[in-house]
């Protein structure tokens, strides 16, 4: 088994710092947005699944276009920039009063479209045996600044309110450039080749089996957006928790994450086992938001159903990016990167205006049973997907 050298630890390390930082501006939103908005001016369910789902369509629009601009210039130049565009974000929403402003400040952010280059980034830094591993730790990280954010995040907003929060995002967008650039190792950039124009790069976006990638991807985002339109809910007027106690809830919860992701993702080195690995937690998602749709008011449902939704998400947030950057062309990685994280935020999009509708027709509960019918037409996709790539290894 190969270790990680000194150079590929400390690019792990450092850019875990990085990631998770302007992440866990992100997720500091989540756990409190769709409380809090229901008092803003103009607010409908509609609207606040608009507001949380709307950082997708930047994503969209940037993300493939970044990421093949980093194939050009270097990963670092193109991060910054993203970065930039995020923090300006943040400051619109951070000084509006209404939902519409902070849709249009949200909308920004999403221009911020780093992800595709940063995983890049990384996967650039990191030699194909040991991606897996530099992948699980920046998974851990974002898993932690996830974790914090959950805690934190009632309590923060307590203090400085909404646009406390998002003044937060852009302060911590900001830390992780000036981090990107002391920190974090510049590789040594091979530009994409003269020839890799526009239709050599879709070529390579219409393969197969990173289609299955990218379609895995959307579902989980549509997913997680849609819950979180819906869970802060469920524990303030089901389980009569208030929002500044609902870490009671995610703190067990992510810590057994933690622990299912450092026990299972070992296990998953080859890329067929990474292969079994998504299917396993595709099913697991659809049992876990099964579990949340029929739960009311027990505590008990609701934690299981809870730990098992997380786990599967931050086993798939490690999972499936590994799998990308090794399966796609090398000098075409931040194309394909750019085009997972597109189909990433796209989905995003789709599970906050799904679910912003499922909560104002169909209430808390069917949010939650939505999603668990997205994984009906994910599960056969992802088998269909590893029959594909397995035979493609052979």
């Amino acid at each position: 088994m190969s270790k990680l050298s000194t150079l590929e630890r400390r690019s792990a390390l450092t850019l875990a710092c990085v990631i998770s930082l302007r992440l866990f501006g992100l997720f500091l939103i989540l756990p409190v947005f769709s409380v809090y908005a229901q008092h803003m001016p103009g607010s409908t369910p509609f609207m606040i699944g608009l507001a949380m789902g709307i950082y997708g369509i930047g994503q969209i629009l940037l993300q493939i276009p970044l990421g093949m601009l980093s194939d050009r210039i270097g990963r670092k130049p193109a991060i910054t920039l993203g970065l930039i565009v995020f923090a300006v974000g943040g400051l619109v929403a951070a000084m509006s009063h209404t939902l519409t402003g902070i849709v249009i400040g949200r909308a920004l952010q999403g221009m911020g479209a780093v992800s595709g280059a940063g995983t890049a980034l990384a996967a650039d830094l990191s030699r194909d045996e040991n991606r897996g591993k530099m992948m699980g730790i920046i998974g851990v990280s974002i898993g932690l600044a996830f974790l914090l954010a959950l805690i934190l995040g009632p309590a923060l907003e307590s203090v400085g309110g909404l646009p406390g929060l998002f003044g937060a995002t852009s302060v911590l967008a900001l830390m992780s450039l000036v981090l990107l650039w002391i920190i974090v190792p510049t590789p040594d950039h091979a530009k994409a080749p003269a020839s890799a124009g526009v239709g050599e790069i879709m070529h390579v976006l219409r393969d197969g089996r990173l289609m299955v990638m990218n379609g895995s991807v959307f579902f989980l985002h549509a997913l997680l957006t849609a819950c979180f339109v819906s869970l802060p809910l469920l524990l303030e007027k089901r389980m009569h928790l208030p929002v500044a106690r609902h870490w009671e809830l995610y703190l067990p919860v992510m810590i057994v994450a933690a622990f299912v992701m450092g026990a299972v993702l070992p296990r998953a080195k080859e890329i067929a086992q990474g292969m079994r690995v998504i299917l396993a937690c595709v099913v697991a998602l659809g049992l876990a938001l099964l579990g949340l749709a029929v739960a009311g008011g027990q505590w008990a449902v609701v934690a299981i159903a809870a730990a098992l939704f997380f786990s599967a998400f931050n086993l798939l947030e490690a999972t499936l990016p590994s799998l990308v950057s090794r399966l796609a062309p090398k000098a075409h990685r931040g194309g394909a990167l750019g085009a997972y994280s597109t189909s990433q935020f796209f989905g995003a999009f789709v599970g906050g205006v799904v679910g912003g509708w499922a909560l104002g027709a169909l209430g808390v509960a069917g949010v939650f049973g939505c999603a668990a019918a997205l994984t009906l037409i994910w599960a056969p996709l992802v088998a269909w997907g590893t029959r594909r790539i397995v035979a493609s290894q052979a």
